[in-house]
Order: C-alpha cells, then sequence, then structure tokens
C-alpha cells in the first residue's frame, strides 16, 4: 500500500513554526480577502483563511461586495489597497461574476501584494526562471508536500493533468525549475492513459474521478488535487484511491492532502510578503 502524502500533519508543522514567527513581529501582517457575490463555497474558503489567519496572529479582513458591484468600483477599491501601507497581502476571491473582468482585477493588484502569485509580473518571473515575490499557493504546497516525505523530483518524468493559470501552469514552470521533465495534459490530450503510464509523479487537477490503478506504473507519485461532490454528497478527487494506493508509492489523499497545504501556503506568502515590504 501506498504512504499517505498527509497534508494536515505538514499543516500543522508550518503553521507552528509560523506562528512563532509572527509572534516576535511587533507589527502585524494584515491580509485583506475581496468576496464578491454569495457564492458558499467561495464563503466557506474565505473564512477558513480569516480563521487560519487570526490563529497565527496574522491581522485578517474580508471585504465583501454584493454582486452587481461594478468592476470599476472594484478596481478603485484595489487601487487603495495598493496605497495603503498597513495591507500586506491582497486576495480577491474567485470566481467573479461575469460582468466582471478577472484578468483586469487581478491585473491591478500591486505586485507586491500579490498573495496568490498570479499577477502578470509575478507569472512573468516565474516562467523566466526568476524567483517571483511568492509562488501561486497550490503549487507551493504541492511542492511542500513532495519535499517533506524526501520525493527527489530531479530527472523524473512528472505528468500534470490540467492546465489552469492556478494549478497546471505554474505547477509545471516550478517542476521544471526542480529538474524534473515535465508532461502536461489536458481536455485535448490523445491516448492520456500511455502518457500518465510513463510517469514517475503524477499530478491531476481537473475536478473529475479520472485516474484509476490501471493507469499507473508501479512505484508512481500521485498527487491528487481535483475535489468535487459525487452525485451521492461525498467529497472525492480526481483519483480513484482504492485501486490506485496499491499500485503507488505515495499518495495523497482527498480531502487530508493538498487542501490543507493551500491554505497554509496563503499563510506563509502572506508572510513573506511582509518580510519583503519590511526591507
Amino acid at each position: 500500500m501506498a504512504v499517505i502524502l498527509d497534508g494536515k500533519k505538514l499543516r500543522e508543522k508550518l503553521l507552528t513554526e509560523l506562528k512563532t514567527k509572527v509572534d516576535k513581529f511587533t507589527i502585524k501582517p494584515t491580509l485583506v480577502v475581496i468576496l464578491v457575490g454569495e457564492n458558499p463555497a467561495s464563503k466557506i474558503y474565505v473564512n477558513n483563511k480569516k480563521k487560519t489567519a487570526e490563529k497565527l496572529g496574522i491581522n485578517s479582513e474580508i471585504i465583501n461586495y454584493p454582486a452587481d458591484i461594478s468592476e470599476k468600483e472594484l478596481l478603485e477599491k484595489i487601487g487603495e489597497l495598493n496605497q495603503d501601507k498597513t495591507v500586506t497581502a491582497i486576495l480577491v476571491q474567485l470566481p467573479l461574476p461575469k460582468h466582471i473582468s478577472k484578468e483586469n482585477i487581478i491585473n491591478a493588484i500591486s505586485p507586491s501584494k500579490d498573495v496568490d502569485g498570479f499577477t502578470p509580473y509575478n507569472f512573468g518571473k516565474l516562467f523566466s526562471g526568476e524567483h517571483p515575490n511568492v509562488y501561486p499557493c497550490t503549487p507551493k504546497g504541492i511542492l511542500l508536500l513532495l519535499k517533506e516525505y524526501n520525493i527527489d523530483l530531479e530527472g523524473k518524468h512528472a505528468v500534470i493533468i490540467g492546465r489552469s493559470n492556478i494549478v497546471g501552469r505554474p505547477l509545471s514552470q516550478m517542476l521544471l525549475n526542480e529538474n524534473a521533465t515535465v508532461t502536461v495534459c489536458h481536455s485535448h490530450t490523445k491516448n492520456l492513459e500511455q502518457i500518465t503510464k510513463t510517469a514517475d509523479i503524477l499530478i491531476s487537477a481537473v475536478g473529475k474521478n479520472i485516474i484509476k490503478g490501471e493507469m499507473l506504473k508501479s512505484g508512481c507519485v500521485v498527487v491528487d488535487v481535483g475535489i468535487f461532490k459525487d452525485a451521492d454528497g461525498k467529497t472525492r478527487g480526481d483519483v480513484d484511491f482504492e485501486s490506485t494506493s496499491k499500485i503507488a508509492s505515495y499518495i495523497s489523499p482527498v480531502p487530508g492532502g493538498v487542501g490543507p497545504m493551500t491554505i497554509t501556503s496563503l499563510m506563509l506568502n502572506t508572510v513573506e510578503l511582509f518580510e519583503k515590504n519590511l526591507l
């Protein structure tokens, strides 16, 4: 049976270390989260972020706007937060209503306060092989999890399923920076199983239960980023745990694998931005 990549356990370790660091600050970091509308899942995510921040001693503020707020008004608020020296980190919770351009909003955030690492400046730094101000949270959490279990990435074939700007694209570059050989698959990829069977490390981030044990080679490391509710209301991931855990050497569960590492990385990024802006 595969060794479990325990994101909950690593989260507790990293947040304990981070709290010790924050306790020593005379001025505390401040994370501002903007939530537009009443999306139930977004509300849960945002409240979890606030609770985690407060446990660490990080100031946290949620600004909740109605779904019909204009893009202009939202941009003006981001401009204010960019200029506010007491604000360390800005996060705009996605998805946004259709009348608001996600690109315009993300582009408006100051790169020095871009806690998600999504602005063109930080993305550009990442893809040019330089260090951005911070790395995107979910890919960062995945790498922290792999390193905690001493999984060597150098020279390994890493197959990523999913090419979103949140996970697949930045993760591909971060793995390249670790000297892995990277293949990115997506909805138009042909012969997916032929590719997954060559993976030393398989990372799936699509939100559909698509990975079965027969798609893996023996000893593969499996990271499941997908999370959704099935027809019975049960939380599922992209990976069929029962069949894959018999073949993989390591596997991340859903829930309890990558999920806890995403919010952990957000807190690490908030403190990193705080320390950089102090210098």
